[in-house]
């Protein structure tokens, strides 16, 4: 993913976010209701996080430079981490001033025009969460994967919100307004402590997972006819960037020119096969011929 293509993706849902913190926050000046407010205050983080993805992503866009040969992948996982402890400061804001409504309940004003707010900006935060969705699949990003999921857990609170209020001014259960807000903050909760492990795993260099290390072994396989063997194979991943390290088996008698086009062959395919992966590998002799290839993340 260039950056151009990334700044597209986080300005729609700073846009996007900015739209639902007006019409959230009007809907909850109309009725009073914390449900609205805890559903507003959420959008605010989506802003902030958006924001926030927008600056690492364009740090994770560098190129590879004296101090960062690598690059600057890992960048991304700031993002999530940061989006992460955004929403839970925002959770635990919602409820304490949940609990201290709920200690001294308040009428609600203008259901039907706060709700249609409410109605209307949830529809824009699905819109942009399905998009973001899209593209996170397609340029393989932690951060837009991140956005896209809080932005769909900000609809889905946002449904539960919005039914829950409309059931307070049905039944004028006044106590049932801060208990939805809470709800909502536990429900976030949850999305947080995801976010924030996907971060922190991100962090610590985790491996490709299992179809991504299937396809890899599966290159291998079509080279073995060649006389080529391998162990020590790892792999990791720094944002939407993955990386693949091997050690190479070839026959003894074998020349430099022919060492190195194997490795080039094998990097080359495995490039093929997964993308946004730098391979590299080590050619070493193998002297015993019959040993069994071994695998190790």
């Amino acid at each position: 993913m260039n950056q151009l293509q990334a700044h597209h993706y986080f300005q729609i849902s700073s846009a996007a976010a900015l739209f639902t913190i007006l019409s959230k926050a009007t809907a909850w000046w109309l009725t009073g209701s914390m449900g609205l407010l805890s559903d507003a205050m959420e959008s605010f983080v989506n802003l902030a996080g958006a924001l926030f993805g927008l600056w690492m992503v364009a740090v994770a866009q560098r190129p590879p430079d004296a101090d960062h040969p690598l690059g600057h992948g890992k960048a991304e996982y700031f993002s999530s981490g940061f989006e992460g402890v955004l929403i839970l400061g925002a959770a635990v804001a919602i409820f304490y001033s949940s609990a201290m409504r709920l200690l001294q309940p308040q009428p609600l004003e203008k259901l039907g025009l706060g709700l249609a707010f409410s109605v209307l900006s949830t529809l824009v935060n699905f819109v942009v969460a399905r998009q973001l969705a899209r593209a996170a699949e397609r340029f393989n990003s932690i951060s837009l994967h991140a956005d896209s999921r809080h932005l769909m857990t900000d609809v889905w609170t946002s449904v539960g919100v919005v039914a829950g209020v409309l059931l307070v001014g049905l039944t004028d259960w006044l106590w049932l307004d801060p208990l939805i807000a809470m709800a909502v903050a536990l429900h976030i909760v949850k999305e947080a402590a995801v976010l924030i492990r996907a971060s922190a795993q991100g962090l610590m260099d985790s491996a490709l997972d299992d179809e991504a290390l299937a396809g890899i072994q599966t290159v291998l396989e079509d080279f073995r006819g060649q006389g080529l063997r391998w162990h020590n194979l790892r792999t990791r991943r720094a944002g939407a960037q993955n990386f693949v390290y091997l050690d190479l088996l070839v026959p003894p008698h074998w020349n430099v020119v022919q060492a190195h086009d194997m490795a080039d062959a094998v990097e080359r395919r495995i490039a093929q096969r997964l993308p946004h992966t730098q391979v590299m590998t080590h050619v070493e002799p193998d002297f015993t011929g019959s040993a069994a290839p071994r695998r190790k993340r």
